[in-house]
């Protein structure tokens, strides 16, 4: 939501940050920032690299005391190596070569201390990424389908990517600061020995230039988080146009879509514009002071010289101080700044690790030989709504499917088929109600075990940007051999043998993001090879062919009945010709089961059955006529 470009800064202290999902959508979670919540995250942080972070900080406080170090050295230099030579008009070569090698010592330990505490810091903020988006990549996997269902997807990278970033970049600034602290305690304890006047007006540019950084940053964290909220929503957009650029282009929608795009990058740009002219307005001043503070001590020390009160060597190891300063004191400013930013990204990324439902595992094994027995007893289930209602779809559902036996499931669209099918190959468990295979509860399952024996083949078919090959055996070692014998066996079954081999490379085509170089049916034929390539006890189809002509799917259906004997089929149907294949149909209405039996059983007794059925197969007909029709235009 837009915010004043002069936010009260009371009010920017305690500012509401929304979690919000990268869409714009409402708030998943609103908590105010407050630097306790920030040091939080900074705690959980170090807790998590000590080590890394505990040498950071030693190169940090070596870089730091080498810092104030260097004017003192320079202090000394002046007073035993340069005004003498001024003095007596000679230069000592031995006290030169002295001081020479002091300087050099001290930049070298410097050196060392800024290496050591840039390579930790690095270390420290790519592995807390590292970690975390582990973390939260391994929380997806956890979490059940419904969940990932209710969270869009440029959500979910935003999370694992973005959130994780801006959660522990401020990491990168943090040893410094730390060095900075020491710094200036040793500045202080430096100026103070060295001349206790001089010392006063660093007392008073040091808290000043603290409070102008606060000051800084109370102004620039609601726009830095502001436009940390709209790069998601930037990458969001992005992605939603890029998944459906097909719908987009055969809509005639572009302009529209291009239009929703600029709306976006525009308030991005104007968030970052507001940052830059908050930057722009601030930097100057922030500069100027540790300047301000060395003219001072320049005035000031030049009279304490010319009345004797105090030496030239003196003057310029604290002039020289101070013109240290100014770039080490923004580090401060910049923790102060990324904490709210942590705070988001924090907050985002633990509403993942947070989030509740996923699946148990038990300890029990499944065969591994035969074809497998499925039992449902009183099952039922409800989605979850974008409102978080409970949508009934199943209703105390029975069905079993006997060894080797081909059942079809039937019902109009919405009857719950496909929860049904997430339900067995347990992608989601029930309300109520049992799932068993072989008669074990899945629920009792040890973790691998239904994935070793279910196979399932989803109405829509997701291909990787990867060869045939690579889309059949999902890189599992155990289904290569070196003539793939198990793929192309897994493929002649699936009947895409003839137009895999009439690829430019066979197995080794790559098929395009998504399988966009094949036709429907072809990436339709190579899912069913996935499948049956793992030789299933249970294979479970959903509408796995309607992308194919009828002669291809008789084909493929009797081919499986021929070859399945060792494998139970359930399979959603809607043509006649893959339903009459079946042993038993099971027909679904309203997510209840109200008939069972032989197609030819179901079609003379049950009236509602058979006109679904029929209308089926008027809406196949017609539409091969109408594609028929194209053709001929085509032509």
């Amino acid at each position: 939501m837009p915010r004043s470009s002069h936010p009260d800064l009371s009010v920017a202290r305690e500012r509401l940050v929304a979690v919000r999902s990268p869409t714009g959508s409402e708030p998943v979670e609103t908590r105010p920032y407050t630097l306790r919540r920030g040091l939080h995250v900074l705690g959980q942080g170090i807790r998590r690299v000590p080590g890394i972070f505990a040498l950071a900080v030693v190169g940090s406080a070596l870089y730091g005391v080498m810092t104030a170090g260097t004017a003192w050295a320079l202090g000394r230099v002046t007073s035993e190596v340069i005004t003498p030579a001024f003095s007596s008009g000679q230069i000592d070569v031995s006290e030169l070569a002295a001081g020479a090698g002091l300087m050099a010592a001290v930049a070298l330990l410097l050196t060392t201390g800024v290496i050591m505490r840039r390579i930790a810091a690095g270390f420290a903020v790519y592995d807390l990424g590292a970690i975390y988006r582990r973390r939260v990549t391994a929380q997806y996997l956890r979490l059940p389908l419904s969940w990932h269902g209710r969270h869009p997807t440029g959500q979910l990278l935003s999370n694992a990517n973005a959130d994780v970033e801006a959660t522990w970049q401020v990491f990168a600034p943090l040893p410094m600061a730390i060095g900075v602290v020491v710094m200036l305690a040793v500045a202080a304890v430096s100026m103070v020995l060295a001349d206790p006047v001089l010392a006063l007006i660093g007392f008073c540019v040091f808290p000043l230039v603290f409070l102008v950084n606060v000051v800084f940053q109370r102004w620039m964290s609601p726009r830095v988080t502001r436009a940390q909220q709209l790069r998601a929503d930037v990458s969001d957009v992005a992605h939603e146009s890029f998944d459906g650029a097909m719908v987009v282009k055969a809509m005639g929608r572009e302009l529209a879509e291009t239009e929703r795009f600029t709306v976006v990058s525009q308030q991005l740009r104007n968030a970052n514009v507001s940052v830059g002219r908050t930057r722009g307005v601030f930097d100057p001043i922030i500069e100027a002071i540790p300047n301000l503070g060395t003219l001072a001590v320049l005035a000031v020390g030049t009279a304490q010289v010319a009345s004797g009160a105090t030496t030239a060597a003196t003057v310029v190891q604290v002039a020289y101080l101070f013109s240290l300063l100014g770039f080490p004191v923004r580090a401060l400013g910049w923790v102060l700044g990324e904490l709210p930013r942590s705070v988001v990204g924090w907050d985002r990324v633990q509403s993942v690790l947070d989030a509740e439902g996923g699946l148990t595992y038990g300890d029990r094994t499944l065969p591994r030989d035969g074809a497998a027995e499925l039992e449902l007893h009183g099952v039922s289930f409800a989605h979850q709504d974008a409102a978080g209602e409970r949508v009934p779809v199943l209703h105390d559902v029975d069905l079993s499917a006997e060894p080797g036996r081909t059942v079809a499931l039937v019902g109009a669209t919405g009857s719950g088929k496909s929860t049904l099918t997430a339900l067995v190959t347990r992608l989601a468990d029930p309300d109520s109600g049992e799932v068993r295979l072989d008669g074990v509860d899945v629920r009792q399952a040890a973790e691998g075990q239904v994935a070793a024996n279910v196979s399932l083949v989803p109405q829509q078919t997701f291909l990787f940007d990867d060869t045939v090959r690579g889309n059949i055996t999902l890189g599992d070692p155990a289904l290569e051999d070196p003539d793939d014998r198990r793929v192309w066996a897994a493929l002649r079954l699936a009947q895409g043998d003839g137009f895999v081999a009439a690829l430019g490379h066979g197995l080794d085509t790559h098929v395009g993001e998504r399988g966009t170089t094949l036709s429907g049916g072809q990436r339709q034929r190579i899912a069913l090879a996935r499948a049956l390539v793992r030789q299933p006890r249970l294979l479970v189809l959903d509408d796995a062919t309607s992308a194919v002509d009828p002669r291809v799917e008789s084909a493929i259906l009797a081919g499986l009945r021929h070859a399945s004997e060792g494998t139970t089929v359930l399979v959603v149907a809607y043509r006649k010709a893959t339903i009459s294949l079946a042993d038993e149909v099971v027909f679904l209405v309203d997510g209840r089961v109200v008939d069972r039996g032989t197609h030819t059983g179901l079609t003379a007794r049950n009236e509602a059955y058979r006109n679904l059925v029929d209308a089926y197969e008027r809406e196949a007909a017609e539409r091969e006529l109408l594609e028929a029709e194209d053709e001929e235009v085509t032509a």
